[in-house]
């Protein structure tokens, strides 16, 4: 013990009485802004990143994904178009420099790069200063990234005339589609189950596979001879059952487009 201005008492005989606890450096020696990363940096990311999702999540209440009419092989209208977030792609694609006997350039090579960028800024850029002057480097790449998918997204989704493709492309049924319930207890439902919902959906209201099953005028045996003999691009054998359940199949699809009629 040591007596006097800093004075020190010692409780383990095992511990130095020298030794100084680590404490982490001032952020007055470092350069720039900065600031500790719990709670108050990651408190503003969490806050932005929360502004942002309510946002998301608005807009998708309020416009959501439209649906389209199933595919059909034989129309030569149709412009397959890639989700909005892909759109810069899909518009760069359309370049004599990108398309054609370049397509290669245009589908690997070129997004290659962009992308290849990204895992490249940390090291092309060491600096420690965060305000974006000081950053010349990275700040350049982020602008010429942004201009490029904003333009590219822009030329994609102004050369399409949305009004029309909607109007061209509507969903199965509309929003005043008739309320059909489908009774899952009618024996026909069953072998439904086994050998038609896989690809006809839960209620017949029809998959990318295979059209909706409400609405059309064939009668029992017609539907029969479908389900065994297959009828345009579905194949034969489809059905798995006997000749009973077969029949109680097609009396439950002619009784749901029944309902169906009456609503």
């Amino acid at each position: 013990m040591k007596r006097g201005k800093g004075m020190k008492f010692v409780g383990d005989s095992r511990i130095n009485a020298d030794q100084q606890k680590f404490t982490p450096k001032d952020y007055s020696e470092y350069p720039g802004r900065t600031e500790a990363f719990w709670p108050n940096f990651l408190l503003k990311e969490w806050l932005v990143g929360a502004v942002f999702l309510v946002g998301f999540l608005c807009l998708t209440i309020a416009h959501p994904a439209p649906l389209e009419k199933l595919a059909d092989p034989t129309d030569t209208a149709y412009t397959p178009l890639p989700d909005w977030y892909f759109l810069f792609l899909f518009q760069l694609l359309k370049y004599k420099f990108a398309s054609g006997s370049y397509f290669v350039l245009g589908a690997l090579i070129i997004p290659g790069l962009a992308f290849g960028a990204l895992f490249l800024a940390p090291f092309l850029d060491r600096g420690k200063e965060r305000r974006p002057h000081k950053r010349p480097i990275a700040t350049s790449l982020m602008l010429l990234a942004f201009i490029s998918v904003f333009w590219l997204t822009y030329e994609a989704a102004s050369a399409v005339n949305w009004e029309e493709k909607a109007e061209n492309n509507k969903a199965v049924w509309p929003d005043d589609k008739p309320a059909v319930e489908i009774d899952t207890t009618d024996p026909g439902y069953a072998p439904y189950e086994n050998s038609c919902m896989a690809c006809h959906g839960g209620e017949l209201e029809g998959t990318g596979a295979a059209p909706t099953l409400i609405g059309i005028d064939f009668t029992a045996e017609e539907i029969m001879d479908i389900a065994v003999n297959g009828i345009g691009t579905m194949p034969a054998d489809q059905f798995q059952g006997s000749d009973e359940e077969l029949q109680q199949l097609a009396d439950f699809i002619v009784s749901v487009n029944e309902q169906a009629a009456e609503e």
